[in-house]
């Protein structure tokens, strides 16, 4: 029995001595919990103690350091390094589709718990008509008589001797309608139906050569009252992209001229309500959202986070690239359009066929994270799509079927096969919803839905079936919601956009230089070129003008070193021939910038302007340095100096002369021919090849306009009028009287 004793009594005491160990062990723990939740609690109190404009900038970072305890950190999220940022997306978004929601999730909980609301845009478009005149039949091909018959019957109607011979086109044919927010909108329609006209609309953006009437309202808001291109994004169906430039950096340039909305005042105001109620806020949700509320970042975590979402982490720094140059595949180039638009602070997002180029579940993934934006952040969202995958269209809540410029049908998605049941056509089982949508109003594929077999079909045009939603039940409460206007008192603040633009003029300024000097970069290989190139030419001119000695008694030698000026003039203006290619190319991503009001006109052409200064002084520092002396102009140093500021202010000008061309032809085609017309009337008329005295007073006006004519004049005078040809001009003037 003893040693049966013994064995239980030291089972006992082992037990009882790990019980001790546990629980002083988890004592241990507690205090070291408590006294690491301390240490938060007094840097959390000492960032709200910091100025507004401080504590907004300021947050709590944790770091895991060798050893593998946590530290805290307080971090200026302006000054967020690279890996840093990644981790705190990493952190958020370890899977994407999964954590996104989760993640927008703990965002609104936030922002719901201090009892912020989020401002909410309704759009309304009522009888919304857009027409245009075209030409029909043989008159609109471009043919060259067609194009010398069209002119003149232009002119002819200015002169209201007779009218044009054109015929009105209905792209929207008097609709109306309501887009909630909160809700996912499908966009459905055949080819030709008015879809992307449709957008335009609600966008603000349609061309000016079209007719429009009706109105478009956001919040009850004409758009008179605010700016609907900064309120609303529209993402078109082109991918136009510089191809020079990396996905990171176009999505950051975006951004930034973009610029952060509301976030900051909203931010701001969160902090304020979160000091009062004494809330401290998870760290990593902190930073982000003070990280992405922050303007005129040329690097923003915002962009970090759609990088994320549309599944372009693993190519962002790539470069975009084109036809000829190698780059990321046309999927990702159609995501990147998207996210262009997400990386900006609009609540309205207009999608105009974003699932060209992509496959379907990829498409799914998108559409489905931004289902998750809309319903959680009270977004407004309208998404055109051709041909959507039934899992695809099951993610939206809305539907707006658009045929013939007419809306055949606009309310929930599950209510729509009813609607057509009720005119008699029914959806196949193994038909996918969005295609029998896109068929049934189509003449040629509609009988095959119909429904009842013993009764005779008969074909139902799109404006009886129009007609008919307008008398369905959905049409009707439709009708009588437009007729009560929109309560404005309800409408947030911050919802719509009053500002043009969203940066101040010289941070618009900074951030075109700050590209144009990237794609300066990417382009080395051009300058690098033209420099020796024009080294090659200067090697020319100074083996054929060389002049070791000025014979001082024919004032004809003097003809050979105006001949010499006129060559590098020349050579020079030809040098910057490269600008008009760069500027074509370039043309289509500026057009969809400037009308997206990223940037004014002014601040895209200054900066190329003077980010070329530099170029074009080197370039002319280059020709004068190397002939000069070789080819033997007067020694003076004075005279070397202005020679060289004369031949760079002809480059500029001969860049700016370039862009211009490039901005009239629009073309590659156009624009190499009018630039080599303009360059010989240029030439012919400068006052050289055809002196002054020779040129007919009809083509004078050639002779005044042409920048040659002033440098060669300029480079003349500088140079005749040194003190060693004085002595020669006294003599052949005193000769000759």
């Amino acid at each position: 029995m003893t040693p049966v004793i013994t064995e239980d009594l030291q089972e006992v005491r082992r037990s009882f001595s790990s019980k001790n160990w546990r629980d002083s062990m988890f004592v241990r723990y507690s205090d070291a919990c408590s006294e690491k939740d301390d240490i938060e609690a007094l840097k959390w109190a000492a960032i709200e103690k910091l100025p507004t404009y401080n504590r907004l900038r300021t947050s709590i970072l944790r770091k895991v350091a060798d050893n593998g305890k946590v530290i805290d950190e307080s971090i200026d999220v302006t000054k967020l390094a690279f890996a840093e940022k990644q981790e705190i997306i990493h952190k958020l978004l370890s899977e994407t589709e999964e954590d996104n929601e989760r993640f927008l999730l703990k965002l609104r909980e936030r922002i719901d718990r201090v009892g912020i609301e989020l401002p909410k845009i309704e759009v309304r478009f009522e009888n919304l008509k857009v027409d245009a005149d075209v030409r029909v039949g043989r008159s609109a091909l471009p043919t060259l008589f067609n194009f010398t018959v069209n002119i003149l019957q232009n002119i002819l109607s200015l002169l209201r001797i007779s009218s044009k011979k054109m015929r009105v086109l209905k792209i929207l044919d008097d609709i109306s309608g309501i887009v909630k927010p909160s809700r996912m909108t499908l966009l459905l329609g055949p080819p030709s139906s008015g879809k992307t006209t449709f957008l335009l609309a609600i966008a603000g953006k349609l061309e000016k050569n079209l007719r429009v009437s009706g109105q478009v309202k956001y919040n009850g808001y004409e758009p008179s009252e605010f700016v609907p291109q900064r309120t609303s994004a529209y993402i078109s169906q082109y991918d136009l992209h510089i191809s020079e430039m990396t996905v990171r950096e176009t999505l950051d340039f975006s951004g930034c001229c973009q610029g952060v909305g509301t976030r900051y005042e909203m931010l701001m105001e969160l902090s304020r309500r979160e000091k009062l109620a004494g809330i401290t806020p998870d760290p990593d949700l902190d930073i982000f959202m003070k990280a992405t509320a922050v303007e005129g970042q040329q690097a923003s975590m915002m962009t970090d986070y759609v990088l994320k979402l549309l599944g372009l982490d693993n190519c962002a720094d790539t470069l975009v690239g084109d036809q000829m140059r190698r780059g990321i595949s046309g999927g990702q180039r159609k995501r990147l359009t998207t996210g262009e638009m997400l990386v900006g602070p609009a609540k309205v997002l207009l999608m105009d066929e974003i699932s060209t180029g992509l496959d379907s579940s990829t498409t799914y993934q998108i559409v489905k994270c931004l289902r998750q934006t809309v319903h959680v952040l009270d977004g407004t969202i309208i998404i055109s799509l051709l041909q959507p995958a039934p899992e695809t269209y099951e993610l939206f809540d809305d539907l707006i079927l658009l045929s013939e410029g007419q809306i055949v049908y606009q309310g929930p998605c599950s209510q729509v096969l009813e609607f057509f049941q009720t005119m008699g056509f029914r959806c196949p089982e193994r038909k996918g919803v969005a295609d029998f949508l896109q068929e049934v109003t189509s003449k040629k594929d509609q009988e095959q839905y119909w429904a009842d077999r013993e009764q005779p079909y008969q074909y139902v045009s799109v404006k009886d079936f129009a007609d008919a939603f307008s008398r369905y039940a959905l049409g009707d409460r439709m009708k009588k919601e437009l007729a009560r206007p929109f309560d404005k008192s309800k409408s947030h603040p911050a919802a719509l956009i009053t500002k043009k633009y969203a940066l101040k003029n010289l941070d618009f300024f900074k951030v075109c230089a700050a590209r144009e000097w990237i794609l300066i970069k990417r382009n080395v290989f051009i300058y690098v070129f033209k420099t020796v190139q024009l080294s090659v030419m200067a090697t020319f001119a100074m083996t054929t003008f060389l002049r070791t000695k000025m014979h001082q008694n024919n004032v004809s030698d003097g003809n050979l070193y105006v001949a010499a000026l006129f060559y590098g003039l020349v050579v020079v203006m030809f040098n910057g021939f490269a600008e008009l290619s760069l500027t074509v190319l370039r043309l289509p991503i500026f057009y969809k910038q400037r009308d997206c009001l990223f940037y004014p006109s002014w601040a895209y052409s200054l900066a190329t302007w003077i980010i070329r200064i530099p170029l074009s002084f080197l370039e002319s520092f280059i020709w004068v340095f190397l002939t000069y002396w070789v080819i033997g102009f007067d020694p003076a140093p004075g005279r070397f100096f202005r020679q060289l500021a004369i031949f760079f202010f002809l480059h500029h000008m001969a860049l700016g002369l370039f862009r211009c061309i490039a901005n009239v032809a629009r073309t590659m085609v156009l624009a190499s021919t009018f630039g080599t017309f303009s360059l010989l009337v240029l030439f012919v008329l400068g006052g050289f090849i055809i002196s002054r005295d020779n040129i007919h007073p009809w083509w004078i006006w050639g002779y005044w306009i042409s920048p040659l004519m002033y440098g060669q004049n300029a480079n003349s005078v500088n140079e005749l009028l040194g003190s060693r040809w004085q002595k020669v001009l006294y003599q052949y003037v005193h000769c000759c009287i």
